[in-house]
């Protein structure tokens, strides 16, 4: 028995049935409703992360000065830093949990949007084989799968004549841009975590400093160029879910690194 599929895949499944018969029985509406509920349903779950994300750039210099203090001594800097954040309150570990459940969530999902969203498929067929008795579909049902301009079980991509493959449509190219401008946001902090890095002899800053940096660029090509392969469908619910993290991120840093980008804007439309 796939204990992941029993546990997970199952029930998002089943979710995603449900929504779809709530919201008059289109499919991609019922992907932005559901999708909205998952992430409104882990919200709460990573808020002691982003405060303890707040508390500790907050109190950067502080941990700045316990790593040139103990620059030579990794296991006294270790107890100094973890005396620290015990006495300000701060848990750097306190978002594994919930960040670790949101990536599982989405891999269940892909393999949800995957299993179910197949072109030229039955989706009904593939639908009930992941549904409880109670929230099948009758075998005669014909799932809508048209929302907008797209058919949610195949690729949000635009084929031009002239070119021998496709490029990526509005929805993968929403995803990669707010996955960007997210990220853009973090680059005030990135940039100070590479100067605290530089001063120290720890190969575990530089690394998570080279990681944090190419991330601003990395994921979006990426996102660019995986996305012309799956179901629109996934496309819909990663733009919600790059949008989401993009508002929860300018609530935790407001602008940061996008703020020369709104002055000049704010200065073009004073002209």
């Amino acid at each position: 028995m796939d204990i992941f599929r029993v546990l997970l895949i199952e029930p998002l499944a089943n979710g995603l049935a449900v929504f779809y018969k709530i919201f008059g029985g289109n499919m991609g509406v019922a992907i932005i409703a559901f999708s909205l509920f998952l992430r409104l349903l882990l919200t709460p779950l990573t808020k002691p992360y982003m405060e303890s994300m707040k508390k500790m750039k907050q109190y950067s210099k502080d941990l700045e000065k316990l790593k040139k203090r103990h620059k030579d001594d990794k296991a006294k800097l270790m107890k100094a830093q973890a005396d620290f954040y015990k006495e300000k309150g701060i848990n750097p570990g306190s978002g594994c949990l919930p960040y670790l459940l949101q990536i599982i969530i989405l891999i269940a999902l892909f393999r949800v949007f995957t299993g179910i969203l197949v072109s030229n498929g039955d989706v009904t067929s593939k639908f009930n084989e992941m549904l409880y008795d109670s929230v099948k579909f009758s075998s005669d049902t014909v799932i809508n799968t048209k929302f907008l301009y797209l058919d949610v079980t195949k690729p949000d991509v635009i084929r031009l004549r002239d070119l021998p493959f496709p490029i990526p449509g509005p929805f993968i190219i929403l995803s990669a841009l707010t996955q960007f401008l997210s990220a853009k946001m973090t680059a005030p902090y990135v940039k100070e975590e590479q100067k605290r890095a530089k001063k120290t002899k720890s190969d575990i800053d530089d690394f998570q400093v080279a990681m944090q940096s190419s991330m601003i660029y990395t994921f979006p090509i990426m996102t660019l160029l995986i996305g012309i392969s799956f179901p629109s469908g996934l496309a819909i619910y990663w733009f919600l879910f790059s949008l989401y993290q993009a508002v929860q991120q300018f609530r935790s840093t407001g602008w940061g690194g996008l703020t020369p980008w709104i002055e000049r804007i704010n200065l073009l439309k004073s002209v």
